[in-house]
């Protein structure tokens, strides 16, 4: 004998099944469109990767190709100013002491015209004294030191010119 308690409970748990089932339909239904949102999100990140390695990874692979070989260029180019200017520096080097050689040697004629031009008994009394020629030696002493230190000077502000005229021209090379 079944009462009407047992059909209402039968039924209560037919109907909590189904409203069971329902839900866990429903909670299946919300984890499948979760799982095409990620399978539509992975399919779109594998068709950008797959363009990029069919068509973007070649550009910039030539671009890198491109870029390095700018490189070398200009790499070649700061060894060939460079090698350019250190001749030139040497090359003033050069000069500046073949000046200093030429003037030092004009100032010693100068002086021995000088010497020569005072020969007389009182100047040979002088220079047996040697008076005169210290003084004199003094002098010379003191001007080749004074041009010495102009030749420096000079060397100096040509150097710094010729680092500048360098830092100028990476500086085109780098534009």
């Amino acid at each position: 004998v079944v009462t009407r308690d047992d059909v209402e409970e039968s039924l209560k748990a037919v109907f909590q099944f189904v409203k069971d089932k329902e839900q866990l339909l429903q909670d299946v239904r919300s984890q499948i469109e979760e799982i095409k949102k990620r399978i539509s999100e992975k399919q779109h990140e594998r068709d950008y990767w797959l363009e990029y390695k069919n068509v973007g990874s070649k550009i910039h692979a030539e671009k890198i190709s491109s870029l390095e070989k700018d490189i070398m260029e200009v790499k070649y180019e700061l060894e060939k100013t460079e090698e350019y200017y250190e001749e030139a520096l040497k090359v003033v080097k050069e000069e500046n002491q073949k000046l200093f050689d030429r003037h030092m040697k004009l100032l010693s004629e100068e002086a021995l015209k000088k010497a020569v031009g005072f020969l007389d008994k009182n100047c040979r009394r002088e220079i047996e004294e040697h008076e005169w020629l210290k003084e004199e030696v003094k002098i010379y002493r003191k001007e080749e030191s004074d041009l010495k230190a102009s030749v420096q000077l000079l060397e100096e502000e040509n150097i710094n010119l010729v680092t500048k005229l360098i830092d100028i021209k990476l500086q085109h090379l780098k534009v």
